[in-house]
Parts: C-alpha cells; structure tokens; sequence
C-alpha cells in the first residue's frame, strides 16, 4: 500500500518527524529570548551541513535512500532535522546543567548516537516491493566482511556522534562569539551558516576518519572499530560521571523546557512502534533497551534539577549574567 509514491508506513514516519519539528518551532518562538538565531541554525545546519554530508555519503557510495515527502537531491530532509532537534533539545538540557562546556559537544554526541541507535535498526529493515523493484528506507553499501551491528557498519554510530558533535561544537562557538560582540545583529546573522560551514570542513576531514576508524592506519570496516564504539560510548558517561556529578544550574519542567524531552521520547517510541508493526523481532530487545537508558538518562537530569531551589536558581542566574 503507497502513499504519494511511498509505503504509508514511511509517510507517516516523515509526518511524525515534520510534527515534532513544528512543536519545536512554536516552543523556540515562545520561549527562546532570541527564536530568529535558533531558527537560523536550524536551516543552516540542514542546507549547509547535515545536507552537504548525507549527499556525499550517497555519491560515494556509502548508503541509499528511500523516497521521503521532501528530498533535497538524494536525502530526505527529515534526517537532518532529526540530526538538529537532537543538538537543540541537548544543548538546551545542558544549559541547565553545572557542565564545563568543552564536554557538552561530547554529551550532545552521545544522545545522539543513542537517538541513532533506534532509528537506523529499524530504517535498514523497512524494505517494500512495488512495481519498481524493492526499495529500502536506508540501504549501506557495505564491503564482504565489514564489522556491522544488525546490518549497519558500526562507524555509523560513531558517526553519529561526530556529526552532532562538531556541529554543537561550532554552534557554541558561533553563540559565544555573538554574545561576546554584545548580540550584533549582523553576527546573529553570521554565525550560523559560518559555523555549519567550519563544522563540515571537519567533518570531512581526515581527523574525523580517525576517530571513526583510526585512518590511515587501519581500513574502514576493520574490527578496530569496536574498540572506537567503546571509546565514543565510554568518554560521554565518565564525563557525566566524575565532571558532572549531578550537579544543576536551574530545574528542567516539561512546560519550560518541553523539547528536551519530546524529542527524544516521541522518536524512540515511535522507533519502537514501527518495529512492532514490522514484526521486526530480532530488534525489539535492542531498541527496548536503548529507549530505557535514553530515557533514564533524562530522567536522572530531570530529578537532580528539582533539587535545585528557586532562590538558589534566582542566583545563579544572577551571577551569569
């Protein structure tokens, strides 16, 4: 059964996505002091970034997608607008807690790669015959004997967390720069697309091929990648663990701070969903469990921020400012 060309079942994903960004929208517009800068890093990190980097990854080949609503060349553009929902409602979420901010790039990486770790099983398996031919949702090209998790080349998931990483490391740097003129409205201006542009530079960059499978030394695809995935999943939790400590600036509420965890309840669970509905079996176990640590993770955020008093926070504020 298709929909405007598509399986309905991919429609009514991108329809999830595209809702999830407009509620997004509407809580920056009310709640942001400065929506017009968020909203440039939206479209920046879409047309000059995410964009740019899925597009590559399809003339290469590294993978193929499927049909989606709104394609920009070969990508569906709900992929890089997952990508910077993550990066906004993380970086919102860490702006309320006592966090250095060179880990924050690191954190926002690793929520996404759990974010990624529900999303990409469940793409990879939604294959549909139609006149054409089968179509998939996500395809990899992969080579004979590449290391892959349910069939995804495991630097994907690094991946993830250096595409969110670098990009939420460029972000801040733009914003720091903005604050530092005094809010110039012509660098409210700049700093976006400037920083989307830096981020790609890197991400294409032979120091991001290190790190996801320690190139030139070794070949994409090598076991040498297992031991990255640890790495990359290791830094992020002792980060939390020993620089962190629970420790929170202000309180995170569903009302003030709604995208922190709508972004990331309403994808895993709609992940989740979809791979009942696709008698998907042999990645339930794996989604239930990355929901559960996604989820605990905000939750412990969540709770340590109620320990914070009003007048406690009324300082604080008063102190950055």
């Amino acid at each position: 059964m298709s929909l405007l060309g598509m399986p309905v079942i991919w429609v009514v994903e991108d329809l999830i996505v595209l809702v999830v960004m407009t509620l997004t929208l509407v809580f920056v517009l009310r709640r942001e002091e400065r929506p017009t800068q968020i909203i440039l890093e939206l479209f920046c990190f879409i047309v000059f970034y995410a964009v740019a980097y899925e597009n590559l990854g399809t003339i290469l080949p590294l993978y193929h997608y499927g049909r989606s609503l709104i394609m920009i060349a070969n990508v569906p553009i709900t992929v890089p607008i997952i990508e910077y929902l993550v990066v906004y409602s993380a970086l919102r979420m860490l702006g309320k807690m006592r966090i250095p901010t060179w880990c924050k790039p690191l954190i926002v990486g690793f929520f996404g790669m759990l974010q990624d770790f529900t999303l990409d099983p469940l793409a990879v398996r939604q294959i549909f015959q139609t006149t054409g031919g089968a179509i998939g949702r996500w395809s990899w090209v992969m080579g004979q004997g590449d290391v892959n998790i349910l069939g995804i080349p495991v630097f994907n998931f690094p991946g993830w967390m250096l595409i969110l990483g670098w990009g939420s490391a460029f972000l801040l740097l733009g914003r720091w720069w903005f604050a530092r003129t005094g809010r110039r409205p012509v660098v409210g201006y700049l700093y976006p697309a400037l920083s989307m542009l830096a981020a790609l530079g890197m991400l294409a960059s032979p120091v991001s091929q290190f790190l996801l499978w320690l190139a030139p030394f070794f070949r994409k695809g090598s076991p040498v990648e297992w031991a990255l995935l640890g790495i990359h999943c290791a830094v992020p939790i002792v980060l939390l663990i020993v620089v962190w400590r629970g420790r929170m600036k202000e309180r995170l509420t569903i009302r003030g701070d709604l995208p922190v965890f709508l972004v990331p309840v309403v994808f895993h669970i709609s992940d989740l969903a979809f791979a009942a509905v696709g008698g998907y079996a042999e990645i339930i176990g794996l989604l239930v469990f990355i929901t559960a640590v996604h989820v605990s993770l905000l939750l412990v955020i969540f709770i340590k921020g109620r320990n914070v008093r009003p007048q406690q926070q009324r300082r604080m504020a008063g102190a950055s400012g």
